[in-house]
């Protein structure tokens, strides 16, 4: 196999890998700094063990996020040589700020936060919370800011020519602030912030099923479904947002997304279908002119299209494009219309009595997952051929000097440690799920009534 295919296959499957961890980190980070808040606000003791036991799950997260991080930052050595010269100096200055504002912020509070419970006060102990989830906020736009400024480069000057070209910062907040940033970072929080939700609603939708620990998942159910439902509903806005900044930024990615190939003429919005790139026709269900209205306000108005752009100078996979992006919104839609009726039954008191509902909620764990590494993947395959958008091509980002049978062999190597990494994480999770919130030394009557 083509060496550039096998790079870019390695790198998608480590940062695949890796985004499972951090987006659950800030979600869960939030819910409790909610739940620590309700505990000093109404002294409800429960409140107080529900944040113990979800920061256990988060310190697993966490560690295991950190872990599986550290291998991109080789990767861009090993297999992206070029790719690192070039954007060296970009990635340098947001990768440093990440490193000295988000990470020392977030470990240093996580201490606190952990070892700190009857050591410090609840106030210290709360500021402690606000850090952390601070922290890992802070540590997703550094990362975000890196990778928008490949989508949309933005205050810098290119120093050199050939192979010896390299971007260098010439203006550090145009940088960080450049077109799509604002856009993504909010995009990327609120997935995070659904991701955490979720995974706090299936965890007591189940304990409720089993009837397990009822009071106190009664509370922490309603907590995250309120996180929730806002939050899904917001995720409209910003991707809405998002889009539009697509359509003027980076066309052909917009038109590889629904499929349109007329160079300039009014473009459908697709709530499914498929794309065959040899004919240019895409089968399925749409609303006609549905992409022009969105973006324009206008059904009659003029989309750019990828014949627009040489075939050198346009996504290759066309149909993986759009089939991540549908699936992604796909999925958002279904979120919307799931906490919607779930906040709709808790308003009539009948919220707790649909087993059917709690058993989608038990499972739709995966289902904010599945939709940040979907959208991750089309925003990246649709910025191709370029890997610094209109400048690099991901064909001259990688390391000459390595071979395929190198990179198959660390790919091999990669899967077998991180297989064993999932299955860990999977471990300590069902252990600390299995136990439950309660410790039977701070609550023994809770502990035995319930286990």
């Amino acid at each position: 196999m083509d060496v550039e295919i096998l790079a870019r296959i390695q790198f998608a499957f480590t940062i695949a890998f890796h985004y499972i961890y951090p987006p659950l980190s800030i979600g869960i980070g939030l819910i409790m700094v909610i739940m620590e808040g309700l505990y000093l606000k109404t002294g409800n003791k429960q409140y107080e063990i529900l944040t113990r036991f979800w920061l256990k799950i988060f310190a697993i997260t966490f560690g295991i996020g950190v872990a599986t991080g550290i291998i991109m930052e080789f990767e861009f050595g090993t297999n992206w040589a070029v790719y690192s010269k070039y954007v060296g100096d970009i990635f340098g200055s947001a990768l440093a700020a990440e490193g000295l504002f988000a990470f020392g912020l977030e470990s240093t509070f996580l201490g606190i936060l952990i070892f700190g419970w009857n050591r410090v006060s609840p106030r210290v102990h709360f500021i402690s919370a606000i850090g952390v989830f601070l922290g890992s906020m802070f540590s997703a736009v550094w990362i975000v800011v890196a990778n928008s400024w490949q989508q949309t480069p933005a205050g810098y000057h290119i120093v050199g020519e050939g192979v010896n070209a390299r971007a260098e910062v010439t203006d550090f907040w145009a940088m960080v602030f450049n077109p799509s940033s604002v856009d993504r970072i909010i995009h990327v929080w609120q997935g995070a912030f659904l991701a955490g939700a979720f995974m706090i609603l299936s965890v007591h939708a189940y304990y409720l099923l089993k009837g397990r620990y009822i009071e106190i998942s009664k509370k922490a159910f309603k907590i995250a479904l309120s996180v929730a439902t806002i939050v899904s509903l917001l995720q409209l806005v910003s991707g809405h947002s998002s889009a539009d900044g697509v359509a003027e930024n980076q066309p052909a990615k917009l038109a590889a997304m629904e499929g349109h190939y007329d160079k300039s003429a009014p473009a459908d919005l697709y709530v499914f279908g498929w794309v065959d790139d040899e004919t240019q026709e895409v089968t399925g269900i749409s609303v006609p002119g549905g992409l022009s209205f969105l973006v324009h306000q206008d059904f009659q108005a003029p989309i750019t299209g990828l014949n627009a752009f040489s075939e050198e100078d346009r996504p290759g996979q066309v149909n993986a494009v759009f089939q991540f992006y549908h699936i992604m919104i796909s999925i958002g839609m279904f979120l919307i219309a799931l906490t919607l009726y779930a906040s709709f039954l808790w308003w009539k008191g009948t919220l707790f009595d649909k087993k059917w509902l709690l058993k989608i909620f038990t499972f739709s764990v995966i289902l904010p997952q599945i939709a940040n590494q979907v959208g991750w993947f089309a925003a990246e395959m649709g910025r191709q051929p370029w890997i610094v958008y209109g400048h690099l091509r991901t064909s001259q980002g990688f390391s000459q000097e390595v071979s395929a049978n190198q990179i198959v062999f660390s790919l091999v190597l990669f899967t077998v440690v991180y297989s064993i990494l999932l299955l860990l994480f999977l471990y300590s999770l069902n252990k600390k799920i299995k136990h439950g919130p309660y410790n039977e030394a701070e609550n023994p009557e809770e502990f035995l009534k319930y286990t």
